[in-house]
């Protein structure tokens, strides 16, 4: 029987020891893109069982502001990707992502809310955005992004490049193209401005695929503590998005999330205290 797959403590290490200064100084905000993540043989098995649009209950947003397909149920996930994701909620890659970060206290997601698995066809797209802050299921703060591409033979000319802004958004500091096996892992605040913003140009038969992870911490340095508020799109110079994208995102905001946003206000005004302290 073949051995189930775990991450290497000391390999980790080393990656971290390796990109620990270049995330700091990264621009337009602490990042990393990590090429030949992980074991390759491991991600052509999550690339196997990946689920097509037609097979399990993806959620869809279909919106001016994104058009994509989502997918955070495990029980509709493959057994080597689920082994997968919980290895990067483990405590092993949690060490990691401090190592590399500098910030403590890391906690994963067990419920992937917002993350999993998310696939992107032709024609979709992701406009630039600032995360949401806080998760309220967890009462937690959002602190950091994982992105893992699993697209092989993904060529230039059919987009689907991760952009990361400048906080003014005068323009695009960095364009990642998703190939296969590349890894961004990025600080999540107010002004980590990041998307796919323009259509997917892919073959039909093609999509963008990777797993996304979150992680948080309870309280945050007190510079980065805002009200709490959901996802934030920007408009690019001379994007005509249209105020319909902000609307249609009040619309969509459910009631339980807006009382226990007013119910967390306080909470994040203690955790300020607790960090001016």
């Amino acid at each position: 029987m073949k051995s189930p797959f775990v991450l290497e403590p000391e390999k980790l290490e080393k990656l971290a020891e390796a990109h620990r200064e270049d995330y700091a100084h990264a621009q337009p905000f602490p990042h990393v893109v990590i090429y030949g993540f992980l074991s390759e043989e491991i991600l052509d098995q999550v690339i196997a069982e990946f689920p097509k649009p037609e097979e399990v209950d993806w959620k869809s947003f279909s919106n001016p502001a994104e058009k994509k397909l989502a997918l955070k149920d495990e029980t509709q996930m493959g057994p080597v990707t689920r082994s997968l994701l919980h290895e990067l909620n483990s405590s092993i890659f949690i060490n990691f992502m401090e190592s590399l970060t500098g910030i403590e206290g890391l906690i994963p997601d067990p419920h992937f809310w917002g993350g999993g698995l998310h696939q992107i066809r032709r024609g979709g797209y992701l406009k630039v955005h600032a995360d949401f802050n806080s998760y309220t299921k967890l009462r937690l703060d959002r602190r950091l992004n994982l992105l893992l591409y699993l697209n092989r033979e993904w060529k230039e000319e059919f987009g689907g490049h991760l952009e990361l802004w400048a906080r003014d958004m005068s323009h695009s500091e960095k364009r990642v193209l998703p190939v296969f096996n590349r890894c961004v892992i990025f600080s999540t605040t107010d002004y980590s401005y990041h998307g796919h913003p323009d259509p997917l140009n892919c073959p039909e038969d093609r999509a963008r695929k990777s797993l996304a992870l979150y992680y948080y911490t309870n309280g945050r340095p007190p510079e980065e503590v805002s009200p709490l508020h959901t996802t934030l799109f920007q408009r690019r110079p001379g994007e005509g998005i249209g105020a319909s994208v902000f609307s249609i995102l009040t619309r969509l905001t459910p009631p339980i999330l807006i009382e226990a946003q007013n119910h967390l206000r306080r909470s994040l005004l203690r955790k300020r205290s607790r960090y001016q302290r």
